[in-house]
C-alpha cells in the first residue's frame, strides 16, 4: 500500500496501462509499485489530480528501474527523541519525532537521512509501523518535483532496512495545491542525482 503523508485514499483497477512484470522478483516489485501508483491516480476517488488533468491521464512518467538505487541501510534509533512540529506547504503542522536515523552508501558515497514517525498516524490502525523518509537530490527541480520526494517504510525488527528509491514518489501537492504537506527537512538532502522513482509532472 502506498501512503501519502498529505492525501490518502481507498484503490481499484481502473483502465490505465499497466507495464508487464518482468520475473525478477526485486525488478516486479518496482513495476509493481509504479502501476499501483498510476492506478491510484487514475481512480477519480483517489486521484490527487484535479479532473482537468485527470481526464487524460495516461500515467506518471518514472525513471527506468534501477537496482543501483536499492540500498541497505542501517537504522540508528532515537528513543529520546521528542517530537515537533514539521512545517508543510500550508498553515498545518505535521507532528513528527525522529524514529531513527537512516545511513547508507550510494554509488560510492556514504549518506546519512532522518525517518520520522507521524505522532497521529502511529495511533491509527495499519499505520502503526509505518516511518516517512522525506528527501530532496540534485534533480529536484529539474527531472523531479522541486520540493523533493518520500518514500514509505515499515519499522524493521532488527537494525536494518532496505530503502529503495525507485519506489520515491511526489507529495501530493506537486499535483494539486489544496493539499496540505510536508516540507522536506534541511537535513535530508542528498548531494548527488537520485534518477529513481517519479519523476516530475508535466
Amino acid at each position: 500500500m502506498v501512503f501519502n503523508s498529505c492525501g490518502d485514499g481507498k484503490k481499484y483497477h481502473d483502465e490505465v496501462a499497466r507495464k508487464e512484470l518482468p520475473a525478477d522478483s526485486v525488478l516486479a516489485s518496482i513495476i509493481s509499485f509504479q502501476n499501483e501508483l498510476n492506478e491510484e491516480f487514475a481512480n477519480p476517488e483517489s486521484s490527487p489530480l484535479p479532473d482537468r488533468y485527470r481526464k487524460d491521464f495516461e500515467g506518471l512518467e518514472f525513471f527506468d528501474p534501477d537496482t543501483t538505487f536499492r540500498v541497505v541501510a542501517d537504522l540508528t534509533r532515537t528513543p529520546e527523541a521528542i517530537p515537533f512540529l514539521m512545517p508543510t506547504n500550508t498553515d498545518r503542522m505535521s507532528e513528527e519525532v525522529v524514529y531513527g536515523v537512516l545511513t547508507f552508501e550510494l554509488k560510492g558515497q556514504r549518506y546519512q537521512l532522518e525517518v520520522y514517525q507521524n505522532q497521529e498516524l502511529s495511533t491509527e490502525e495499519g499505520y502503526e509501523e509505518y516511518l516517512f523518509l522525506p528527501f530532496t537530490d540534485e534533480t529536484n527541480g529539474k527531472s523531479t518535483y522541486e520540493g523533493g520526494r518520500y518514500i514509505d517504510l515499515s519499522i524493521p525488527d532488527g537494525e536494518q532496512l532496505v530503502i529503495d528509491f525507485n519506489r520515491a514518489y511526489n507529495p501530493y501537492c506537486a499535483y494539486n495545491k489544496k493539499y496540505s504537506c510536508p516540507l522536506v527537512p534541511a537535513q535530508n538532502h542528498l548531494s548527488t542525482e537520485v534518477r529513481a522513482g517519479v519523476k516530475a509532472f508535466k
